[in-house]
């Protein structure tokens, strides 16, 4: 897990080089190898419900919210937000509700959309792309950094919209659409192969 921690990390910066120093084949194995670390941590990934007690640092929650603003976004809207939870009352809170994960989550991040931020016409409800976007980015980096995640919806079941809206006081201009659970593995996750060449189509239908 920590080597795999490692090789994500850096492969964004050895994509950099290996494109910067297309002449040089030692810099372009680099971003080679990084480029395979990379599709691993996609390729790796799997939803954990169960964790350690283990404490998240701020600063790797810092990396996650990162990696989630740099999410695509309609037109850089950027109509995200975020409610960090690491208080153990509203995680007990969740739990309680629709999300079990939530009892042994050593933290949550609540991704929102800001409809006053949404584009005009039929365009308005591409926030619930770009905030599903910044939601995967939090699980991939989340897996990158050797935590476990796993996304719980909420939106557009509104029962659970109103259960987080009310728990944590969010105005009815903002919706939340996710809630990501957070905490360190107990064990090894295995992945899931998802892949069907059945579900591929070329050119057209």
């Amino acid at each position: 897990m920590k080597a795999l921690h490692s090789l994500a990390a850096t492969a964004v910066l050895g994509m950099v080089m290996g494109l910067s120093s297309c002449g040089n084949s030692e810099s372009a194995q680099s971003g080679a190898s990084s480029t395979d670390a990379a599709i691993e941590n996609i390729m790796t990934r799997t939803s954990v419900r169960d964790y350690t007690d283990t404490p998240i640092s701020e600063a790797t929650i810092d990396t996650l919210l990162r990696a989630s603003m740099a999410a695509p976004t309609a037109r850089n809207s950027q109509p995200w937000r975020f409610i960090v939870i690491n208080e153990r009352p509203t995680l007990d809170s969740l739990a309680q509700g629709n999300w079990r994960p939530a009892a042994k989550a050593q933290a949550a991040i609540v991704v929102c959309g800001d409809l006053t931020n949404q584009l005009p016409g039929e365009g308005k409800d591409y926030w619930v792309q770009d905030c599903s976007a910044a939601t995967e980015n939090i699980l991939l980096a989340a897996h990158a950094v050797g935590l476990g995640a796993v996304w719980c919806g909420c939106y557009p079941i509104s029962e659970r919209v109103e259960l987080v809206r009310n728990l944590m006081a969010i105005p009815d201009s903002v919706v939340p659409l996710s809630v990501v659970m957070l905490g360190y593995p107990t064990g090894p996750q295995a992945p899931k192969d998802k892949y069907k060449a059945e579900n591929v189509h070329y050119n057209k239908w």
